[in-house]
């Protein structure tokens, strides 16, 4: 069990700024309106997920949705044992992007836009109503209907809002794969759904590089028969074209008219977003477009304190669910900045610098970022960032030394929030509290109206001891379905095996008594060490946080004849070697921070970690690789970012390796 026990807060929220929070308006308007007066966010959050009805009633309320047939009633279950199938703010309608362009104005921009190919530029209001309006109008000449799958592969550029956004306002399904995944990826993911329009770009640029997409889109229309209307979008060559394929740039020269928002049930499904894929087909999970809505204005007003005038930017490509989280940022008035390009070209400053240019106000990326950005030494302008007021993480734990990192060397006053969430919701179950401190190493909160709690192995909910993290009760934002998912088995299997009605989310935390949460790492790689388990994030944190190390893996083998071997797998900073005094150092810092459990059998080095297209390292799949499974069976090269690393275990695997 970790022993990072912090003490003081790294973030504490002045009175002023507690005051003027979103948060706290909306805990005020809950006692003028509703009579509720809480003495803290515990408080809130007890009633959040208790009084569920009238919790997600008043966001309802608080956030002036706009229907176009209001609900009957809040919320109705199957039964009180199971959460699929689950019925919110019944024979209500509505459209989610009409809620978004309630904020158009000429005051600021919409969006800003910077990639490797291009300088910062802004698309006004005015620009993108228009463009939105000529798309929707072609949608819907093109006889695509509610219901109907519009798949995209488009790089991280405004095309993508606006396509998007076009496709939500005829009521249609939005689904997207980022142009970097291969072409059985995509297919895996875009043949479950059966699309009738694909808007692919002819490439996309990465880490100073071009790759031209055209023919693999050829490739790809002969792998969708259900396609019938391919369109192209010039991003790396403006004279690119293709036979039978109409052009973007044309339809954006086409009659706009003025939107007409096409009003859906709260639960029609608004996209389709797929999980890694990395050990069998993903699977294609699908939200509604009034859980959605509500989950995103709660979750960027009141846990972000996202505000209209705010400029909104997390790194992502449109492969992962963190792009359709930040589109969000646009319901709630702030200027959405997007950006496409590798967060290391030409030099991992390039984000940061963006920040200063484009006046970010909330700064989000993957935890691995801020742990280079902090192993690199990267020098920030801080004194620049005058209008930076959150950065976020997630994607991974982020260890406690980056925590204090980001406090030392980019901004002192900056409140910091850690994010944990996923795919499965399209939003986190664990964030920010702009009423409560921050201290390293700790999310700040488990978020409203999430239920959470840590199972022990009876399953019970405990606190300040490691467990299972579950959620005990529906959220609107939980998938409505899998698509094509035959009596939801795959639904049931994926989430409510272990505990039938309860949400097992595959993570291991721990919850502390001031109401915080420390995530471990995911539980089907905790390590198993002596009947003692331990998570993989601690060690992860002990291990990066020294300068010589640059990334690390561990996994726990265990052994037919019940023993077990824990190899320690580095990546040394460039320039190191990995010695046995460097091997010492490890053990030592293991030891000491947490215990002589946390100290490998081995620490072997190798060139790279194996990562997920999202940013997650495969942990799994390489203790099944080394324990002789078949790599091609075990994971998916196609859902990685860095396949050829997996040739470095397969050539360790097998019987030698673990005797």
């Amino acid at each position: 069990m970790s022993q990072h026990v912090p003490v003081q807060p790294l973030w504490k929220p002045r009175g002023s700024f507690i005051e003027q929070s979103n948060l706290k308006k909306y805990m005020d308007w809950l006692f003028v309106k509703k009579g509720l007066y809480f003495r803290d966010y515990n408080d809130l959050w007890e009633w959040s997920v208790t009084d569920i009805e009238d919790f997600w009633e008043s966001l309802w309320q608080y956030f002036q949705v706009k229907p176009h047939d209001i609900y009957l009633e809040v919320l109705r279950r199957p039964n009180e044992n199971d959460m699929i199938g689950t019925r919110w703010f019944s024979r209500s309608t509505l459209n989610y992007a009409e809620h978004i362009f309630r904020n158009k104005t000429k005051d600021r921009p919409a969006l800003l836009f910077q990639s490797e190919r291009h300088l910062l530029t802004e698309i006004s209001w005015v620009t993108l109503e228009e463009q939105v309006a000529a798309v929707a109008a072609w949608l819907r000449k093109r006889g695509v209907k509610p219901g109907d799958r519009v798949a995209s592969v488009l790089p991280n550029i405004p095309e993508a809002v606006v396509a998007f956004l076009a496709t939500n306002a005829v009521g249609a399904v939005w689904s997207s794969c980022s142009p970097d995944f291969g072409h059985a990826s995509v297919v895996d993911r875009f043949r479950q759904i059966e699309p009738k329009v694909l808007i692919a770009a002819d490439g996309y640029t990465y880490n100073g590089k071009s790759y031209d997409k055209t023919s693999s889109l050829r490739d790809l229309l002969n792998a969708l028969p259900t396609v019938a209307e391919p369109v192209l979008v010039n991003y790396l060559d403006k004279e690119a074209d293709l036979e039978g394929v109409t052009l973007w740039d044309d339809i954006l020269e086409g009659p706009a008219p003025a939107i007409e928002f096409e009003a859906v049930p709260f639960d029609h499904p608004i996209w389709v977003l797929y999980s890694s894929g990395t050990t069998g087909k993903p699977k294609a999970i699908t939200h509604s477009v009034g859980g959605c809505l509500l989950e995103h204005y709660k979750a960027l007003a009141l846990h972000q304190n996202v505000k209209a005038g705010d400029r909104y930017f997390w790194y992502s490509t449109t492969g992962w669910m963190m792009w359709n989280y930040s589109v969000a940022s646009l319901l709630v008035g702030a200027t959405l900045v997007v950006y496409d390009g590798a967060v290391a070209y030409p030099n991992l400053q390039v984000l940061w610098t963006l920040a200063d240019r484009a006046r970010i106000s909330h700064f989000g990326g993957g935890a691995a970022y801020f742990i280079a950005c902090m192993k690199e030494e990267v020098p920030i302008p801080t004194e620049r960032l005058r209008q930076l007021q959150t950065i976020g993480s997630t994607g991974s734990p982020l260890i406690p030394e980056a925590y204090e990192w980001i406090y030392q060397h980019v901004k002192k006053d900056v409140w910091l929030i850690s994010l944990s969430g996923g795919t499965d919701v399209c939003s986190a179950f664990v964030g920010g509290c702009p009423i409560m401190p921050v201290y390293a190493g700790e999310i700040q909160c488990r978020m409203l109206g999430c239920r959470l709690e840590a199972y022990n192995d009876e399953g019970q909910p405990v606190f300040n001891q490691l467990g299972e993290m579950v959620i005990t009760q529906p959220m609107p934002s939980m998938p409505i379905y899998f698509w094509n998912d035959q009596g939801n088995e795959r639904y049931r299997s994926s989430y409510f095996e272990m505990y039938p009605g309860v949400w097992r989310h595959g993570d291991w935390i721990k919850i502390t008594s001031r109401g915080s949460v420390i995530i471990y790492g995911r539980s089907d790689a905790t390590l198993n060490r002596g009947g003692v388990r331990i998570g993989t994030a601690e060690v992860y944190s002990a291990v990066e946080g020294i300068p010589e190390i640059k990334d690390s893996l561990i996994i726990y083998l265990e052994r037919e004849d019940g023993s077990g071997y824990m190899p320690l797998f580095v990546v040394p900073a460039p320039g190191v070697t990995l010695t046995d005094e460097l091997r010492g150092r490890i053990n030592h810092e293991l030891r000491t921070q947490f215990s002589p459990r946390h100290v490998p059998d081995a620490i072997l080095e190798i060139p790279e970690v194996p990562y997920t297209i999202s940013g997650k390292k495969l942990e799994a799949p390489v203790k099944k690789i080394l324990l002789g499974h078949d790599p091609a069976r075990v994971v998916s090269r196609d859902t990685m970012r860095n396949p050829e690393v997996l040739d470095v275990f397969v050539e360790m695997a097998g019987e030698k390796f673990v005797d």
